[in-house]
């Protein structure tokens, strides 16, 4: 939530501000605001994208500047909640990523004191608390006003009489890079890249001194040494390439990124430790989460393993048990929920292993063991590639743990991929964009498949979806069911394929209008849907794949029918840094 962004260096702090701003909108649109220091601190912000009013901030002058882009949660966005906020005085101006739980008393006592407010936000106080602390540095006063700080932030803090910016991370993510004579700040290091490949990744507690030619870190009151890192992520795969949306450019990576992943997960170690442990148990939110459903499904159809997998934000309401491997999924590896559940985890004895796209993220910090997808920068809200990263990583840790059961995959994913992406789907596209409701329905691993069908298509659509397992329509969902509800059913070969052509004829009993996906060539499917998309022949593991991207594919070209703003979907973010 929310995107910062920093600069101090040789240039026009402005213009690399919009640079960063633009590449860390998918972290927040509704707002932004650019503060730059020049004889004084200049503030521009405004309601609104960064990529349609960047021209706004043209006029700032000044090589020290700060920058935010917005995801509302503490007051609506406006202009006036728009960041960068000030003091009083207008001296200092900060920008902050995360949630000051405790900025309402801090607010009430600031009042008492004196201060003015003149926003709706948590984040304001943190200005206000560093003008009343300010007795000396900078440094100094972000020091103090830490101290009494509750909840997660990732803030930049500069003021008139400084050369400088301060930084300070807890529990949201901060990086800095370094540059020739110039260093930047940033929530992602994506915005950086384009300057610099050496990154710094800042932890929990850290306050940071940023100047155009050095940094100095603290912690705790003690200066600590923080070592650069090379990133080797291609700056230029966070550019759209000739495509429409970055959705559709990163739906078309997806064969490289399921190759690159499947091929690099070969740690043996990690693979001892859940080969010893009494039980997994995934802890996940979104996508990530329907990715650890299908992982269940695969791992105890050929392990004695047992797997469970909760929803990262419910895991504090239930109790681990001690000697489970507590798997933690995160694209983002900021993800709030995901990271509380891995920490009570580990506080009832459990170890832990995290598997995120981002070196150095949070999540990294905390597990005892990762595993990175190999997916690089990931921009559209809605996850594509990132999923099938993740599903690598699953596909592969099964295949450690069955004997070789998916050897092959490696070979056939591209082709399975490929041909999708060529199928005809505008029969299914005018159905689902004529549609107030849809349900997307499944059996077996197919489920979890149709959960994230759905999540994909409301996502970007703004259509009303919901996956469901095909034997629990008739429970209740069938009272929904009519000529306007469209349901997608998934019906491969396997063993739940005469069951689900059983759910499919209640279906078209009740009126309702199915888009059918099965394999080339198949019948009886055919003779009883509306719409047929056929799939590729392949094992159970590439009708996954298969399918999984084909609902990708269906969503995007139903989205675009109705000029949905697919890469920055209303409401939300990519990276979900609040609980």
């Amino acid at each position: 939530m929310c995107g910062i962004v920093g600069y101090a260096g040789r240039r026009d702090a402005a213009g690399v501000l919009i640079d960063g701003l633009n590449k860390l909108e998918y972290r927040g649109y509704d707002s932004f605001g650019i503060a730059t220091s020049d004889d004084g601190i200049h503030i521009v912000k405004k309601q609104g994208r960064i990529s349609e009013n960047g021209s706004s901030v043209s006029g700032l002058t000044g090589h020290i500047g700060i920058g935010h882009t917005r995801w509302a949660t503490h007051g609506v966005p406006d202009d006036k909640n728009a960041h960068p906020h000030t003091c009083c005085t207008g001296d200092i101006a900060v920008v902050h990523n995360g949630i000051i739980s405790n900025y309402a008393k801090l607010k009430r006592e600031l009042i008492a004191g004196g201060h003015l407010f003149s926003s709706d936000t948590d984040s304001e106080v943190i200005a206000h608390l560093i003008e009343e602390n300010l007795n000396g540095s900078l440094l100094e006063a972000v020091n103090d006003t830490v101290q009494i700080l509750e909840g997660s932030y990732a803030f930049l803090a500069m003021s008139k009489d400084d050369p400088g910016i301060i930084a300070a991370r807890m529990e949201s993510p901060l990086v800095l890079g370094l540059g020739d004579g110039e260093i930047f700040a940033s929530s992602d290091m994506t915005t950086i890249l384009d300057y610099t490949q050496n990154i710094v990744f800042l932890e929990d507690g850290d306050i940071a001194s940023v100047s155009s030619d050095k940094i100095i870190i603290f912690n705790s009151g003690n200066q600590v040494e923080r070592a650069a890192e090379i990133v080797e992520w291609d700056a230029g795969a966070a550019r759209m390439g000739g495509f429409a949306h970055f959705m559709e450019k990163e739906i078309y990576e997806q064969p490289e990124v399921f190759f690159n992943t499947l091929a690099s997960v070969d740690d043996g170690e990690i693979i001892e430790e859940i080969k010893g442990s009494s039980g997994l148990r995934v802890i996940a939110c979104g996508s990530s989460y329907h990715a650890g459903l299908i992982f269940r499904y695969m791992m105890e159809e050929c392990s004695d393993i047992p797997v469970r997998v909760d929803l990262a934000s419910e895991f504090r309401y239930f109790r681990p048990v001690s000697g489970e491997l507590v798997i933690a999924v995160t694209q983002s590896g900021e993800t709030a929920d995901t990271i509380a559940a891995l920490k009570q985890a580990q506080m009832h004895n459990c170890r832990t292993l995290a598997i995120t796209n981002v070196l150095g993220s949070s999540v990294t910090r905390v597990a005892d063991y990762t595993l990175y997808m190999r997916a690089g920068p990931e921009i559209s809200v809605a996850a594509t590639k990132s999923f099938i990263a993740q599903l690598a990583v699953f596909f592969q840790i099964v295949n450690h743990l069955c004997d070789g059961r998916y050897n092959y995959m490696d070979k056939m994913c591209h082709q399975v991929i490929e041909e999708v992406l060529l199928l005809d789907m505008e029969d299914a596209v005018s159905l689902c964009s004529g549609a107030g409701n849809l349900f997307f329905v499944g059996r077996s691993v197919f489920y979890p498949v149709s959960l994230e069908g759905a999540l994909k298509m409301k996502e970007i659509t703004y259509i009303h979806a919901e996956g469901y397992a095909a034997g629990e329509l008739k429970h209740g969902p069938f009272s929904l069911l009519s000529k306007d509800t469209p349901v997608v059913a998934v019906c491969t070969p396997g063993n739940s394929r005469t069951a689900m052509l059983s759910n499919i004829r209640e279906i078209k009993t009740r009126g309702a209008p199915v888009i059918g996906i099965g394999e080339v060539d198949d019948p009886d499917l055919e003779d009883i849907v509306d719409v047929l998309i056929p799939i590729p022949k392949s094992p159970v593991s590439g009708q996954i794949l298969a399918v999984t991207v084909l609902m990708q594919v269906l969503a995007y070209r139903t989205a675009k029918v109705l000029g949905r703003d697919i890469d920055k979907p209303r409401n939300l973010a990519k990276s979900v840094t609040v609980e």
